[in-house]
């Protein structure tokens, strides 16, 4: 009888030991999981066009000055990071040649004008003497077309002459706009020549300045002129980012790239100088009084959307269709209303329907 009594004993505590353990194992398969939330709104959403582009001055607000002949530097005036302000000597050459020339251009045009002097004297005479029956009809047209080639001659003289002294002109250089001088490459004294390859001095106007973005063609259709952009210099602080407009849709495509080319007008107080690499948002499509959720809310599996929402403790899976995602930011068309929890922290591999317990940020 004892010995029954043992057994029986050993077997209850079997059983009991084996209740301890699958409980156990049910308590851990439905913990509830750590999860951070945050709440769908109405808001307004706008669609971002992202690249990179460079800061330059707008056309007309880029100068570069080139000797107009080879010639020597008499004077610079300014030095590099000068302000120039409009009509004020910048650089001064000495071109013999174009002084040379310009003297034989006068000469030529002066010798021009007696010939004309001549041959309207001659040509009064002669057809007096016509008129009288002593010079023949020959005579009067050969006289008249000596007037007018001699006429021509004038007219093409003035213009070599007026050219040659456009040239001399040209060796007192004088600032076209108000700016600052980018670069300066020579000296009082050096010989340089007339070549973009010898530049003398490269001034802009730091108050019209625009960034040139290359843009993916995909993208263009949404770019429009006029649209608000926001432009930072890669790896600098969020508060200096600085705003721009769309000034210009591109013409033509690169092939090669598969880009476009974007021109963005920066304001007159930017600090941007001249080959500035910059990052660029475009602002494109805007949609006002929608729902708008974390982008870090959705979640995407093959072709499907979903975000979960927190309601009674636990997580369920919604399908949504998204808008505009941009930033940090998502549109919600349809699946989720205002107001509902979203998860956006701890939703990986989460199954539906799963205990949650909600973590304050």
């Amino acid at each position: 009888m004892k010995t029954k009594l043992l057994l029986a004993a050993w077997i209850l505590g079997l059983a009991s030991a084996g209740c301890h353990k699958a409980a156990e194992e049910t308590t851990d398969t439905t913990a509830a999981v750590p999860v951070e939330v945050a709440e769908a709104r109405v808001d307004t959403v706008r669609a971002v066009v992202a690249t990179t582009g460079t800061a330059d001055p707008a056309p007309g607000a880029d100068w570069t000055i080139i000797a107009p002949a080879p010639a020597r530097v008499v004077a610079i005036t300014k030095a590099e990071g000068d302000r120039v302000r409009k009509g004020e000597l910048l650089v001064r050459f000495d071109a013999p040649p174009l002084r040379a020339d310009l003297a034989t251009r006068s000469g030529e045009l002066a010798a021009a004008r007696a010939r004309v002097e001549n041959a309207r004297k001659n040509e009064a005479r002669v057809a007096q003497l016509l008129e009288h029956g002593i010079a023949s009809r020959k005579e009067v047209e050969d006289a008249q077309r000596e007037l007018r080639e001699a006429e021509a001659a004038v007219r093409q003289g003035s213009g070599t002459q007026a050219a040659a002294a456009d040239l001399v002109a040209q060796t007192s250089v004088y600032a076209r706009f108000n700016g600052l001088v980018a670069h300066r490459s020579h000296n009082p004294g050096d010989v340089v020549e007339a070549a973009a390859s010898d530049p003398v001095m490269r001034v802009v106007d730091p108050t019209r300045m625009q960034v040139t973005a290359s843009v993916p063609v995909a993208e263009i259709p949404s770019i429009d002129v006029g649209q608000p952009a926001k432009v930072v210099v890669p790896g600098a602080e969020a508060d200096t980012a600085e705003t721009a407009r769309v000034v210009s849709r591109p013409a033509s495509v690169d092939v090669a790239t598969g880009t476009a080319v974007v021109r963005l007008a920066l304001g007159s107080a930017t600090r941007l100088t001249a080959g500035t690499p910059v990052q660029v948002e475009i602002q494109t499509e805007e949609h006002k009084d929608v729902v708008v959720v974390p982008a870090s809310a959705i979640v995407r599996e093959d072709e499907e959307t979903s975000v979960f929402v927190v309601a009674d403790q636990k997580a369920h899976k919604k399908k949504v269709v998204l808008g505009i995602v941009a930033g940090e930011d998502a549109e919600i068309r349809s699946g989720v209303t205002a107001k509902e929890k979203v998860i956006v922290k701890g939703q990986e591999e989460l199954p539906d329907g799963a205990a949650v317990t909600v973590i304050e940020k």
